[in-house]
C-alpha cells in the first residue's frame, strides 16, 4: 500500500556529485518532466547562472513516483556561499542523502554538512560517490568520513575490485554481490572467492554496530546463530529514525551505479511525514498548515512559493494565513525542476509551489488558520563580503529597488544597505560568486545591468587641538548688502561625542534671531571637512561676533560661520578617522596560526580567542579590523580553513588612521564628493 509522499533532501560538500545524482535518481525512476514532458537530465541547475559557473547555486525540486510512492528530492547547492537555500530546506524534509567523497580536503566540509543535520534532527545516510574513480581501502575511505560524523557510521556496501576496477559492490545486509552495469540496474552475482573473508569481517562489524541498541541481535552475535533477515532490516530502519547510527552506501552517479539500492533503502528505511511533524513539535490533528521552502519570482507568472504540507490538504482558491499577513492561493502546480503542472490540491506529505502567496516567506510556517506552530526556519547568516551597486542606465533606477527586493525574498542570505553617507547602495552575501550570481540575475531574469565595485570605506575626520577664529562674510551688490561677522572657539571632543555647540553671546553682539544660523553654518561645513570626510566629534563655542540693522540675514550668519570654520581647521589640523570593526571569526582550531597571520596582515589587533561551546576543535577568534582592510577576508578565511570558516562583524568605533594614509584620505574624498 502506497505511503504518504515523502521529501527526501539531497546535500553535501561542493562538487561532490549532488546534481549528478539528483538525475540519476530521477532516470532511474522512470521520470520525464510533468505531462510527460522533458528529460531526467535537464532538471538539475536550470538557472542560466548555475550552468554558466557550473555549480548549483538554489534548491531545485522534482517530484516522482518510485514502486508505487510519491517522492519529491530536493537538490540543495553544495557550495557554503549558496549554503542557505539548504538550510531552509532541511527542517521539513523526512531524510537528507549526504552526497560525499573519500577526500580528506572536503571533510570539513562534510562535518559542516552533518553538523547541521545533527542539531535539526535529521535523518540521513551517507552515499559514497565517485566510487569508481576512488583509490585506496574503503576502510580507509571510512575512517576518513567518520571524523566528519559524530554518530558512528556503518558501512552496508563492500566493493568487488577486479583488475584494479570496482566492478560491483556486496549489500552487507542481504549478504549477496551484485555486478554494476553502466546505466542500468546492478544485477546479482557470485562472491568471488577472495572476498568472502573481507565481506565476512565487514558484515561483523555492521551487524556488530546494530547490535548496540537490540540486545536480541547481541545473543545471536555471542551465541553464533545467523540473524533474521528481517530483524537486520528493522534494526537498520531504527537507526536511520533515531539517528543513532548513519549508513553508508557506495555508488557512481555518473555511472548510474548504487541508484536502485540507495532509492529501496530510502523507501523502506525513511520516516515519513508523521515524523518530521513530531520532530517539528506539530499536532497530527488540526487546520492545514504548510511550510515554505523556498521563493522563486521567475521571469513570467509571479511569485512561487515551494511548500510542504504538513498537515492537512490546500486547495487552490483558500485563503492561506501566516505571520504576514493572509492571501488568496491563485493556484497549485507540480514541481519538476523548473517545470510546472497545474493541479487542483496539495495534499499532506507532498511538495508543490503555491502561486502569489505574497505575504508568505522562506522559512515560515501559514495555514488555513493562523498558525500557533513557531516557523523551524533558521535565520539568515551574517554578510561576509559586500559590493557597491551601480545601474548602468539611470532610467533604471526604479526598476533596480523593485528588482533587488524580489531577490533579496528569492535568497533572504542577501543583504542590502543603503549609505547615504557614501552615496552608495549596498549589497552583502556570502561570498564572491555569491554576489557574482546576484547582480548576473538582476540582469538575465529582471533586465536591469549594473556595475559592482569595492564599497567605500565611512572615514571621518576631527580636530587635531583646539583653535580660535574669525569669519566675516560682507557683500554689496547695490541695495541691500550682506553681513555677518562671527568668532568661534573650536575644540576636540572624546570618540563618539558627536557635535556640540555652545552659545557664549553676551550683550547681543550677534542678535539671537542669528544664532541658529551660526550653527546651521558650522554644520553644513561638517558635512565635508578639509580632507573630504564628515566633520566628527567636536565642540564649536560661538563667542563674538557684529552685525547690521539692514544687511545682516540669515544667510550672511551662516556664510560667516563657514568662513570661520575653515579658519579655525587651518590652524587645529585635521584627523582622519577610520571606522574599526569587532570581528568574530569561527573557525576549526587547527587554523590558529593562520588566523593570526591573516588578522596581523589587515592591521588587526588580536583580542583572543577562546573554544567554540560544543565544539571543542573549533574556536572562536576575536579581533579589532579596520573596515578599510575587511574586503576580501571572507576569500583568504575560507582558503585557510578548507572553506569552512566564517565571521560577523559589528562597528566598534572610530580611531586615527595611521600616518600617511593618502590612498584613505582621497578615497574619502572621492566617496563623499
Amino acid at each position: 500500500m502506497p505511503t504518504k509522499p515523502r521529501c527526501v533532501a539531497l546535500v553535501g560538500p561542493f562538487q561532490s556529485g549532488k546534481t549528478a545524482l539528483f538525475e540519476a535518481i530521477l532516470k532511474r525512476a522512470g521520470a520525464a518532466g510533468p505531462g510527460g514532458r522533458g528529460e531526467a537530465k535537464s532538471v538539475g541547475d536550470p538557472s542560466p547562472e548555475a550552468r554558466a559557473h557550473q555549480l548549483s547555486v538554489e534548491a531545485v525540486a522534482a517530484t516522482v513516483d518510485y514502486l508505487g510512492d510519491a517522492y519529491t528530492f530536493i537538490d540543495c547547492p553544495g557550495s557554503v556561499e549558496f549554503s542557505h537555500a539548504a538550510s531552509l530546506v532541511l527542517p521539513a524534509c523526512d531524510v537528507a542523502v549526504v552526497v560525499c567523497e573519500a577526500d580528506e580536503r572536503k571533510t570539513p566540509q562534510l562535518e559542516e554538512v552533518l553538523r547541521e543535520l545533527e542539531e535539526l534532527g535529521v535523518p540521513h545516510l551517507l552515499f559514497l560517490n565517485k566510487i569508481d574513480a576512488a583509490t585506496g581501502d574503503v576502510r580507509e575511505a571510512l575512517a576518513e568520513l567518520q571524523k566528519a560524523s559524530r554518530a558512528p557510521l556503518m558501512l552496508r556496501q563492500l566493493p568487488i575490485v577486479t583488475d584494479g576496477r570496482v566492478t560491483g559492490f556486496v549489500d552487507l545486509a542481504l549478504d549477496r554481490a551484485f555486478d554494476y552495469r553502466e546505466g542500468d540496474v546492478s544485477r546479482t552475482s557470485d562472491l568471488p572467492p577472495a572476498e568472502v573473508p573481507h565481506e565476512t569481517e565487514e558484515r561483523f562489524h555492521l551487524l556488530e554496530t546494530l547490535a548496540d541498541h537490540d540486545d536480541r541481535l547481541m545473543e545471536d552475535l555471542i551465541m553464533e546463530v545467523e540473524p533474521e533477515p528481517g530483524r537486520i532490516f528493522a534494526d537498520l530502519t531504527s537507526e536511520l529514525r533515531e539517528n543513532h547510527a548513519v549508513s553508508v552506501l557506495i555508488g557512481s552517479a555518473a555511472r548510474e551505479n548504487g541508484i536502485t539500492r540507495l532509492l529501496k533503502a530510502l523507501r523502506h528505511e525513511a520516516p515519513g511525514i508523521a515524523e518530521t511533524r513530531a520532530r517539528l513539535g506539530f499536532a497530527g490533528e488540526g487546520p492545514a498548515l504548510a511550510y515554505a521552502m523556498k521563493t522563486a519570482h521567475p521571469s513570467f507568472g509571479g511569485k512561487i512559493t515551494m511548500a510542504r504540507v504538513l498537515r492537512g490538504a490546500f486547495r487552490e482558491g483558500e485563503d492561506a494565513i501566516g505571520a504576514g499577513g493572509d492571501a488568496r492561493i491563485a493556484g497549485l502546480v507540480s514541481l519538476f525542476g523548473e517545470q510546472t503542472t497545474r493541479r487542483g490540491e496539495a495534499g499532506e506529505g507532498e511538495v508543490a509551489g503555491f502561486l502569489k502567496l505574497d505575504p508568505v516567506q522562506s522559512g515560515a510556517v501559514f495555514g488555513a488558520e493562523a498558525p500557533r506552530e513557531a516557523s523551524p526556519g533558521p535565520s539568515a547568516p551574517a554578510p561576509m563580503h559586500a559590493v557597491s551597486l551601480h545601474v548602468r542606465d539611470r532610467k533604471d533606477d526604479v526598476r533596480l529597488s523593485a528588482a533587488l527586493s524580489k531577490l533579496v525574498e528569492e535568497d533572504p542570505s542577501l543583504f542590502l544597505e543603503s549609505r547615504p553617507d557614501l552615496g552608495e547602495l549596498r549589497l552583502g552575501g556570502l561570498g564572491e560568486m555569491h554576489l557574482r550570481v546576484a547582480a548576473e540575475r538582476l540582469a538575465s531574469r529582471y533586465q536591469v545591468a549594473v556595475t559592482t565595485e569595492r564599497p567605500g570605506v565611512g572615514y571621518r575626520e576631527t580636530l587635531r587641538a583646539p583653535a580660535s577664529a574669525h569669519g566675516r562674510h560682507r557683500k554689496q551688490s547695490g541695495g541691500h548688502g550682506q553681513f555677518g561677522d562671527v568668532k568661534i572657539e573650536v575644540r576636540p571632543l572624546e570618540r563618539g561625542a558627536g557635535f556640540v555647540f555652545e552659545d557664549r553671546i553676551v550683550g547681543g553682539a550677534v542678535p539671537r534671531q542669528y544664532i541658529p544660523s551660526v550653527e546651521t553654518g558650522v554644520r553644513a561645513f561638517a558635512e565635508r571637512g578639509p580632507l573630504g570626510a564628515p566633520l566628527v566629534d567636536f565642540a564649536v563655542a560661538l563667542v563674538d561676533g557684529s552685525f547690521h540693522t539692514v544687511d545682516s540675514s540669515d544667510a550672511a550668519f551662516q556664510a560667516a560661520a563657514r568662513i570661520a570654520m575653515m579658519e579655525a581647521m587651518a590652524s587645529a589640523g585635521s584627523v582622519l578617522l577610520e571606522p574599526i570593526l569587532a570581528v568574530t571569526v569561527t573557525a576549526p582550531a587547527s587554523a590558529t596560526a593562520a588566523l593570526t597571520q591573516l588578522v596581523s596582515g589587515r592591521r588587526g589587533q588580536i583580542l583572543g580567542y577562546d573554544a567554540l561551546p560544543g565544539r571543542e576543535d573549533w574556536i572562536a577568534f576575536e579581533a579589532l579590523i579596520p573596515e578599510a582592510e575587511m574586503d576580501g577576508l571572507v576569500i583568504q578565511l575560507r582558503s585557510a580553513t578548507a572553506g569552512v570558516g566564517a565571521f560577523v562583524s559589528r562597528f566598534e568605533k572610530m580611531a586615527e588612521a595611521p600616518a600617511g594614509s593618502g590612498d584613505q584620505s582621497r578615497t574619502a574624498l572621492r566617496k563623499t564628493g
